[in-house]
């Protein structure tokens, strides 16, 4: 019995997933019914090169009755950025912070932080939806960007949830905007802790507020790893934590 071929390649995916995220409004649904009514049913990385600005302003527009395409509530700027990413020619940020070197050991006393990021240097996402994760290495004094996790290729695990646990199962300590209950519970039995900041913000604060709390307040999960009885855990601490 002959295999069918997949109606969309691996890399394909990926690019049309990060797409639908650069434009407001646009699901990843639709972004791909359009796509398969201009190029076909098969998506690949070649025919993905074919696609234009005008085709999905066209596109959109007509789903949503407008006939020249300007009131479609995505903007030419994120569509233009769109293309680029359906071309490969870009991750989709080009406002991403630079990563530094680090070796093991360079900062004593530090830990690892994930933080969910739609775009630039900021506190952005939700756990379950970011397109990445931005990967701080932090001690009370000091704090570098060791690395950037793209997350997108978690829309094709079977367990969404589990596969961005295991992207960053280094990382002590996540921080996001948003988590549901059951994906925290996951975090946590990947001995992460998950801090909730629903009003985000910008990267070198939420660092620098964990660096306060790692000084002046550390978590009761750090005083557990460094052996301070169960008693004095509570002790002074004040830092965010993830809602029930």
């Amino acid at each position: 019995m002959e295999l069918s071929t997949p109606p969309i390649t691996r890399e394909a995916a990926l690019r049309v997933a990060l797409a639908a995220r650069a434009m407001p409004k646009v699901s990843l649904p639709a972004l791909i019914e359009l796509l398969q009514r201009q190029l076909g049913e098969q998506i690949d990385e070649d025919n993905l090169r074919r696609v234009t600005v005008t085709q999905l302003k066209t596109g959109f527009a007509s789903a949503d009755g407008e006939e020249d395409g300007e009131d479609i509530g995505i903007g030419l700027e994120a569509m233009k950025l769109a293309v680029r990413i359906l071309w490969g020619e870009t991750q989709g940020d080009d406002s991403l912070p630079k990563i530094e070197p680090y070796n093991d050991g360079d900062l004593l006393g530090s830990l690892r932080v994930a933080i969910a990021s739609d775009g630039g240097d900021k506190l952005s996402g939700h756990f379950g939806s970011c397109i990445r994760y931005l990967v701080y290495q932090v001690s009370p004094t000091a704090s570098r960007l060791v690395d950037i996790r793209d997350a997108v290729e978690a829309d094709l695990a079977e367990d969404r949830n589990q596969w961005r646990c295991q992207l960053i199962k280094d990382c002590h300590v996540v921080y996001v905007v948003s988590i549901g209950g059951p994906a925290a519970a996951k975090v946590i039995r990947a001995d992460i802790f998950p801090i909730k900041l629903p009003d985000g913000g910008p990267a070198d604060q939420v660092i620098g507020r964990f660096q306060q709390a790692m000084a002046e307040s550390p978590p009761p999960w750090l005083l557990k790893i460094l052996g301070v009885a169960a008693e004095n855990r509570l002790k002074n601490y004040n830092a965010a934590t993830v809602d029930d």
